[in-house]
């Protein structure tokens, strides 16, 4: 196939730190194939021709072609094994899980990716879940140890039952999903749209950043049930070979995952509220002070109102910068580019400004004409207008710089700064 073949000639340029792949046989490399299994291997001499067995049940099982590719970091002769075994092997040096899954991509050969460790911890032989997801029209597919089964011994107390549950309800509450193990290792995607992924990850964040991307992206994403298997023969995990921290640290890049990807959670919905708490502390005191009871609301409650108000604003502004900056379907960048449109943004900037300081000017001439000093500034209403004024010309300033950055990065990234009505 062409396409394979050129795919396979571009990675061999772009990746210098790669040898070439060394196919299982040469004849195959023109064949289209349904699955490829793509397996980051570091010394797993113990397990790897099993592991590729399992595979190649599961293809047989599962009644669709497909291949073994293998990325291979070892130092103990995982790769020998596993051409020896029936898969194809792409050594690298060792830069990460998630950059193996970069660096294999270019080579892969199937319309559909399967995706897991080569320790036998995953049932590969149950390959069907997937094929027949991929079949009905599925994208990304998640396997789930919860919603299949866990081997006695196979997590650690802490993965199971806090560290895992816990990374998940958060995603699932920043990206509104209902995933129930984004760490699970073994995972489906079409190669389109893993190729449409781009991943930037090269490290254990690869999990949370894929399983962003495709809420982010809108691909059409399932869960099937996979079962997970304790070590094998006496293999150490990865996790127990770096040391006690590298669980927590692989936690802790995959919250930093979600943070980045998910800024706009922590911004558009606290924005508005502390944009509605400061409109409602500015607007009733517009024309004067405001008694409720025993309280009396002056300029100073005004002025925790601007400042509230400004907090929403930057917040809203920010918020909407990172959906735009994280918009791997498109639809945000229209969505903002219609809602603030480069015209209609920067004539409200002007009236606002244009208004402010009509309001700031009044404040002014009160306050020479009173000798530079403001009387009453708790009680007069042009100490409450130009406060307000004040506001204005602050929102017309912010609201004047985030036009242009959005219309700047919609002009750099798509081509255009969007519409300018």
């Amino acid at each position: 196939m062409k396409d394979a073949n050129d795919r396979i000639r571009a990675a061999q340029m772009n990746f210098q730190l790669s040898v070439p792949v060394e196919p299982l046989a040469p004849e195959l490399e023109t064949l289209a194939l349904d699955i490829t299994f793509i397996l980051p291997a570091m010394n797993e001499s113990q397990n790897i021709q099993e592991c590729i067995r399992w595979c190649l049940q599961g293809l047989k099982a599962a009644g669709v072609s497909g291949e073994i590719l293998i990325v291979d970091s070892s130092t103990d002769g995982t790769a020998e094994l596993a051409l020896e075994a029936g898969a194809r092997v792409l050594r690298t040096p060792p830069r990460g899980l998630g950059q193996a899954y970069i660096d294999a991509l270019p080579y892969a050969r199937g319309r559909w990716m399967i995706l897991g460790d080569c320790d036998c911890t995953y049932d590969f032989r149950e390959l069907r879940p997937f094929v027949e997801a991929f079949a009905s029209g599925s994208e990304f597919i998640m396997g789930s140890r919860f919603r299949g089964s866990i081997e006695k011994g196979a997590m650690p107390f802490l993965h199971q039952y806090f560290g895992t549950p816990l990374t998940t309800w958060i995603l699932n509450r920043i990206f509104s999903s209902r995933f129930s193990d984004i760490h699970c290792g073994m995972r489906g995607i079409t190669l389109e749209a893993f190729q449409r992924m781009k991943l930037i990850s090269s490290s254990w964040e690869y999990a949370s950043e894929m399983v962003i991307k495709s809420v982010l992206m809108g691909l059409r994403t399932t869960e099937v049930p996979v079962h997970f298997f304790r070590d094998r023969n006496g293999r150490v995990s990865l996790h127990r070979r770096l040391g006690f921290w590298s669980p927590w640290q692989a936690g802790w890049i995959n919250l930093r995952a979600m943070f980045i990807f998910g800024a706009d959670f922590f911004l558009t919905k606290p924005g508005i509220v502390f944009l509605a708490m400061g409109l409602l502390l500015i607007l009733p005191m517009l024309d004067g002070p405001l008694k409720i009871g025993p309280i009396t609301f002056s300029v100073f409650w005004m002025l925790l109102g601007v400042t509230l108000t400004l907090i929403g604003v930057q917040c809203l502004f920010l918020g909407a910068l990172s959906r735009v900056f994280f918009d791997f379907s498109g639809r945000a960048a229209k969505a903002m580019a219609a809602r603030y449109p480069y015209n209609r943004s920067m004539v409200a900037s002007l009236l606002a400004a244009a208004g402010g300081g009509g309001l700031l000017l009044r404040l002014l001439k009160e306050y020479i004409g009173g000798g530079l000093v403001l009387n009453s500034i708790e009680d007069a209403l042009y100490t409450h207008l130009g406060v307000f004024g004040i506001l204005l010309v602050l929102w017309a300033f912010m609201n004047f710089v985030f036009t242009l950055m959005l219309h700047g990065f919609l002009a750099s990234t798509h081509g255009k700064p969007g519409d300018p009505t």
